[in-house]
């Protein structure tokens, strides 16, 4: 075939250019999954428009206030370009997506705070009795959904009360119509335990915190209790299924197998506060794990993995690798989960020998970690590459690119305050170097917060922080924001505090398209740019 040149007018071509980098952009743009990607760095490094200098000017503030109808526990999602196919308001849209516990599901116009699409999923479950999630003791949505843009899909886990009691089911939904691809899969499972006996999923006792994972093809959501109880009856699980079809694996993790206990005391479950089992480059798994029997005796890194970060094959057959604390015994005795906090795996750089992962839980200790070698278990030292105190961390790490110097920065937000640390990695060792703290993070009822990062490239890096409220539901929220390159006697400077909706759950801001989505009790607060006021 001959080669036909068609010489278009210059206005023509860069109007193409524009569109095609406009399109590119947007979709860079959107947050699809929690904390932004499968090592759950928390970074966003497409923010065009949110500056340290704007944000802390009188032009930023609360631009939409939208209602929904229960307590939000799982982060927002951000889509640009949505086609809206149902409902009302058909067309283009940027869209963000907010899950409730009353199993609502909302798609909002991330501009103008309309309501697009609200469908209900069905009555949620009945919590166990004596526990309240986020205040409250009916359970519907309570993790982050996670999108597949490949095939416009939206997955979710939603508990309902059946007739029989709770149950969980996996749906596949169309982002523009929320409506389900395929027919549901109703969560099932089983596990062989070390006397031959099988333990069985029972979803009255199997709580669905941490986020849902889009990855090796599979969709994976992990299980652990409800307020640690039902402790005989509840054991830690990781369960997939196939994306599109939701055809369960053949395999599961199932974190305690031991058929017998001291204190007939299991659990060893996969909470993390809600955030979201992480992969390394190769696709395997990684996530923590809380306590199990309190007498601190029944740990074997086998059939009893509890207090530990564990990395688990793809297809769910085979136990990797873990990293143990060496006080482990006291942890289970104090339930001082490890798994109260996610781990996250830091994204490969030349510099960084080797492959760097960190996690922290409630004892206040982040543990950095040989991704590719996690450490093991010993009684007498932890075999880890550094152990720093953060603070009690119901909480999870960030991660972003200091323009100053290209070095990595792992931020952590155990404690009260947030902390950034310079990444220092060659063939002879590796150490993390505290570079600056923030304020105190106020209004807060238990230790540890989670962060996300904003920034053009790597240039005007923000850092954004949500507080923990006091345990009752009215009490406010508050958002904050930091500006890591602006540093005074080691305290970076903050740009930002304002209140941001109430509630008591492990918020996560998300930020995109120069603005930030905080969902809360029973409301999503967008925050950005204020229009010019008119004269």
């Amino acid at each position: 075939m001959p080669n036909r040149s068609v010489n278009l007018p210059f206005h023509v071509v860069v109007l193409s250019a524009l569109i095609l980098l406009s399109a590119s952009l947007a979709v860079g743009q959107a947050i699809t999954t929690y904390h932004v990607d499968n090592n759950r760095t928390g970074w966003n490094s497409q923010e065009t428009v949110l500056t340290p200098a704007n944000v802390a000017s009188s032009s930023f503030g609360l631009l939409q206030n939208v209602a929904v109808d229960n307590q939000v526990n799982g982060q927002p999602l951000f889509v640009p370009a949505v086609t809206i196919t149902a409902g009302n308001h058909q067309g283009v849209h940027d869209v963000v997506y907010v899950a409730t516990e009353s199993n609502t599901i909302y798609a909002i116009d991330a501009e103008a705070g309309t309501v697009l699409l609200n469908p209900n999923f069905g009555t949620a479950a009945n919590a166990p009795t004596g526990c309240k999630v986020s205040g409250n003791t009916t359970v519907g949505i309570t993790s982050t959904p996670v999108i597949d843009l490949s095939s416009n899909t939206l997955y979710v886990v939603i508990d309902t009360q059946d007739p029989t009691g709770p149950a969980y089911r996996i749906h596949a939904l169309d982002l523009g119509s929320l409506t389900d691809k395929v027919p549901p899969e109703l969560i099932a499972a089983s596990q062989t335990l070390v006397n031959g006996s099988t333990f069985n999923f029972n979803a009255a006792y199997e709580m669905q915190r941490p986020a849902l994972l889009l990855a090796n093809g599979n969709i994976y959501a992990a299980f652990g209790s409800y307020c640690d109880g039902d402790v005989s009856l509840t054991r830690g699980m990781l369960l997939g299924w196939q994306a599109g079809t939701l055809t369960p694996l053949a395999a599961n993790q199932t974190l305690d197998t031991q058929s017998s206990s001291p204190k007939d005391y299991f659990l060893t479950s996969i909470w993390m506060s809600g955030y979201g089992p992480s992969t390394d480059d190769s696709g395997n798994i990684l996530f923590v794990t809380g306590n199990s029997d309190p007498t601190g005796t029944t740990y074997d890194g086998i059939s009893d993995i509890q207090e530990s970060v564990v990395k688990v094959s793809s297809d769910l057959t085979t136990v990797l690798d873990v990293f143990t604390p060496s006080d482990q015994p006291n942890l289970d005795r104090e339930d001082g989960d490890f798994g109260a906090g996610g781990v996250m795996v830091l994204p490969d750089q030349p510099d960084l020998v080797p492959h760097l992962a960190v996690a922290a839980g409630k004892a206040g200790k982040m543990f950095v970690m040989n991704e590719d070698d996690l450490g093991g278990y010993s009684p007498i030292k932890n075999n880890v590459l550094g152990t720093y105190d953060i603070g009690g961390c119901w909480c999870g790490a960030s991660y972003f690119v200091d323009p100053s110097d290209g070095i990595a920065r792992v931020v952590s937000s155990g404690g009260y305050n947030v902390m950034v640390f310079k990444v220092e990695s060659n063939s002879k060792k590796t150490a993390l170097t505290q570079v600056s703290t923030s304020p105190a993070i106020a209004f807060v009822n238990r230790l540890g917060f989670f962060t996300t990062i904003s920034s053009n490239g790597t240039a005007s890096p923000i850092i954004w922080a949500v507080s923990h409220a006091t345990k009752t539901t009215g009490d406010p929220i508050y958002l904050y924001a930091f500006d890591p390159e602006t540093v005074v006697g080691g305290s970076m400077q903050q740009l930002l505090v304002t209140e941001a909706g109430s509630g008591n759950s492990n918020i996560v801001p998300v930020v995109a398209n120069g603005e930030v989505f905080v969902a809360s009790h029973k409301q999503l607060e967008i925050f950005g740019i204020l229009p010019p006021r008119k004269k």
